[in-house]
């Protein structure tokens, strides 16, 4: 009995460690996607960047370390936000209130639907996991702010759009 509560914890530990890596994945793509749009650089060349230079560092300063992320997830939801772009925000444009077009939000908000769309269009992973992963995100980067209510409810439109069928 006791060896099998010690394999419970382990596969926790290593669904803990999975999660991990898949919520700063998908932090880093956010912060990718903003460098692009700010920065006018490519998809490839920012990949690289995060890839080689940023994703599971630790800099000079011993107090400067980024957490392992899963680079897969990473390069995949990049890849789909620049492929998909067109979808996504003109599903993002109808879930904002026709006042707000896409072009007048926040440009980290921006990033972030962009992010989040991509991973609704393609049906890797659950839209509901998708909603509440995006929502911390915007709650890390806004922390004071009504963002992360924003976020949940344009997300929700736009995952009930993009898998009707998951609802």
């Amino acid at each position: 009995m006791s060896g099998q509560g010690k394999t419970d914890r382990r596969g926790s530990g290593d669904r803990d460690a999975r999660r991990a890596r898949s919520a700063a994945a998908r932090l880093y793509a956010v912060q990718a996607l903003f460098q692009m749009e700010a920065g006018g650089q490519s998809a490839d060349r920012v990949q690289r960047e995060f890839l080689n230079w940023r994703i599971g560092r630790e800099g000079e300063d011993e107090d400067i370390v980024s957490a392992e992320a899963d680079d897969k997830l990473f390069a995949r939801i990049v890849d789909d936000a620049v492929n998909w772009q067109s979808k996504i925000d003109q599903m993002t444009d109808r879930a904002l209130v026709a006042k707000w077009p896409i072009d007048r939000i926040d440009p980290v908000l921006r990033a972030l639907f962009r992010a989040a769309g991509a991973e609704l269009v393609t049906p890797k992973t659950p839209p509901k996991v998708v909603i509440a992963e995006y929502v911390r995100i915007a709650e890390a980067f806004f922390a004071e702010g009504r963002e992360a209510k924003f976020v949940n409810a344009v997300l929700d439109y736009m995952a009930r759009e993009a898998r009707p069928e998951a609802f």
